[in-house]
């Protein structure tokens, strides 16, 4: 097997995605052959040269898996909990170590997919890939078609960032509870996205659920329940079909 960059290494150990393993190695974190590492463009052979993250060996793992959970609210997608809240991996028991290929916050539910595969990982969260995200979102009042347009035009969030074209489109108006159903599509991974554009065009999210990543969804899936991905369904996400 030959050479790879260090990061390249750590990412494909399904440690993290390669930008993250970027950060962890600046942070020392990393060790090859019993000594530190904190250059980026270092080399290892993953048959002669033993890597340690944070004092525990890594090993390259050969065969690859792809797990799509349907999140429940009410668990956290960081991989280490400092606080106790219930994680992700909680629910996917698997032999390898895995990590959650972007993130949905606490309060939100839905398509969540999991993987040992750092470059999938890099794939699938770079921005320029653009893969769709698809949202069932409940929120406050009435929407209106003006509402609807500046959200499919992109609203100003976070400090002037203004959102990217967006599809949106109303699912149900309920007049007796003062709330309205819509679903929303982004390729974009702005933390807390959909409930900052919601808040933009002053409406409270009510309930928020990915019901989509690409064009595979969650109905067929319970919450809490999850399936590994298919060879098409891998496939279409990494050639980013739509």
């Amino acid at each position: 097997m030959e050479e790879m960059r260090l990061q390249k290494y750590l990412a494909a150990s399904g440690i993290a995605s390669r930008r993250k393993c970027e950060e962890l190695i600046l942070e020392g974190k990393v060790e090859v052959n019993g000594k530190v590492v904190q250059e980026l463009g270092t080399k290892v052979n993953p048959k002669t040269d033993e890597v340690k993250y944070n004092g525990k060996m890594v090993n390259l793992e050969e065969e690859k898996i792809y797990i799509l959970l349907n999140k429940p609210i009410g668990y956290v997608t960081t991989v280490k909990e400092q606080f106790g809240r219930d994680k992700v991996l909680d629910l996917v028991k698997v032999d390898k170590r895995i990590v959650p290929v972007g993130r949905l916050d606490m309060y939100t539910s839905g398509a969540l997919i999991l993987t040992n595969d750092g470059d999938f990982v890099n794939r699938l969260t770079h921005p320029k890939h653009e893969i769709n995200k698809t949202y069932n979102v409940t929120i406050s009042g009435m929407i209106t078609r003006e509402e609807v347009e500046k959200l499919e035009q992109g609203v100003v969030i976070d400090d002037n960032y203004k959102t990217r074209p967006a599809k949106v489109k109303i699912l149900k108006i309920e007049e007796q509870k003062n709330q309205s159903r819509i679903q929303i599509t982004i390729h974009e991974g702005k933390n807390r996205q959909v409930r900052k554009m919601c808040e933009a065009i002053h409406k409270k999210v009510l309930a928020l659920h990915r019901c989509k990543i690409g064009n595979i969804d969650v109905k067929d899936l319970k919450l809490g329940e999850w399936r590994y991905l298919t060879n098409e369904e891998i496939t279409a996400l990494l050639k980013n079909e739509q």
